[in-house]
């Protein structure tokens, strides 16, 4: 049994989550006829927006908790919600942008003191110590090495508190 219809989209549902949803359409289906166990409904929400098509479906799982259709398309429609809010906030750029770690080159090695410099893109200089090379041995740094840190400041300036080739 499968039931399609279309909506547009009420003003109740775009006021809460999104004021430009063009239009909605809804299928609810009961592939299986279980008497004794109980029918098992599958919802998709579709979602026209300028732009893109928003898509969110509830599956049949093993726990039978879409046994009830009012609980699968409530979890439809949350779904749904959720997903209208965490694209709105992509487009408004309100999602953190994680910063990728400092990185630069080895420009100074010196082995037997046990430390070296890093230059970076902008020409910072960054000391390291043989200590903060974690994930590879200090003694096969080599000049020109490219490397990706992590920052403090030191007694001398900054410094490279771990390094990674």
């Amino acid at each position: 049994m499968l039931s399609t219809q279309s909506y547009a989209a009420g003003p109740k549902i775009s006021k809460k989550y999104c004021d430009t949803i063009i239009g909605c359409r809804v299928a609810v289906e009961a592939p299986h006829h279980h008497h004794r166990a109980g029918n098992q409904f599958r919802v998709r929400v579709e979602l026209t927006v300028p732009g893109e098509k928003v898509v969110a479906n509830r599956e049949p799982d093993t726990h039978h908790a879409y046994t009830d259709v009012y609980v699968a398309i409530r979890d439809a429609f949350d779904t749904m919600g959720r997903q209208l809010q965490d694209g709105i906030q992509r487009r408004r750029w309100k999602v953190k942008a994680h910063e990728a770690p400092p990185h630069g080159r080895v420009i100074e090695f010196n082995p037997e003191e046990n430390y070296g410099r890093i230059e970076t893109p902008e020409g910072r200089l960054v000391y390291f110590h043989r200590n903060s090379v974690v994930e590879a041995d200090f003694d096969t740094l080599k000049v020109g090495t490219e490397v990706r840190f992590d920052q403090e400041m030191g007694e001398r300036g900054p410094q490279a508190s771990t390094l990674r080739v």
